[in-house]
């Protein structure tokens, strides 16, 4: 009976010891808030403000956004806005970002009638790296004709250390 339970004391603690030292973080940001009424207006800014503690590596930029089948364009036209730390004032991005072609359909992951799209803001074969650490605010203005923008449910921000 003592010799069982020493075996199960001693499963634990590789189990413990395992669990302590090969799981690894990921560093990773990503939020994304609902469209009230399912209807963008431009004056609603969503904005995400994040930690960055590690400016030595590069990182990879997303736009999150979800929308129905309902949903009437194949782009979607946004301006980001950044404030870095110590900034009073922000810099400003404009991007065209494709959603759908004639011959694919959406460019997206879907289920039933929603669908999500995850959109790499920095171009590809570049990396991007933030200046200085601290808090960054990135804020989204959606600029398109229609005003209210129709059948958007979300949008968000995700950024991954590459």
């Amino acid at each position: 009976m003592r010799r069982n339970q020493n075996i199960i004391y001693w499963l634990i603690a590789c189990s413990l010891w395992f669990t302590t030292f090969s799981c690894t973080t990921i560093d990773l940001y990503e939020k994304s808030v609902t469209i009230p009424g399912h209807s963008w207006k431009s004056d609603y800014k969503p904005s995400f403000t994040f930690t960055i503690k590690d400016t030595s590596s590069p990182y990879l930029l997303y736009f999150v956004l979800r929308h129905n089948d309902k949903y009437s364009f194949n782009n979607l036209y946004i301006n980001l806005y950044a404030k870095q730390p110590g900034q009073d004032s922000a810099q400003s991005v404009r991007y065209d970002l494709p959603l759908a072609t004639n011959e694919r359909g959406w460019l997206a992951s879907g289920m039933d009638d929603i669908y999500e799209h995850r959109i790499l803001l920095t171009p590809r074969g570049q990396e991007f790296y933030f200046k200085r650490p601290g808090d960054y605010t990135f804020t989204i203005e959606q600029i398109m004709r229609e005003d209210p923008l129709k059948n958007v449910l979300n949008a968000g921000l995700r950024i991954e250390k590459k």
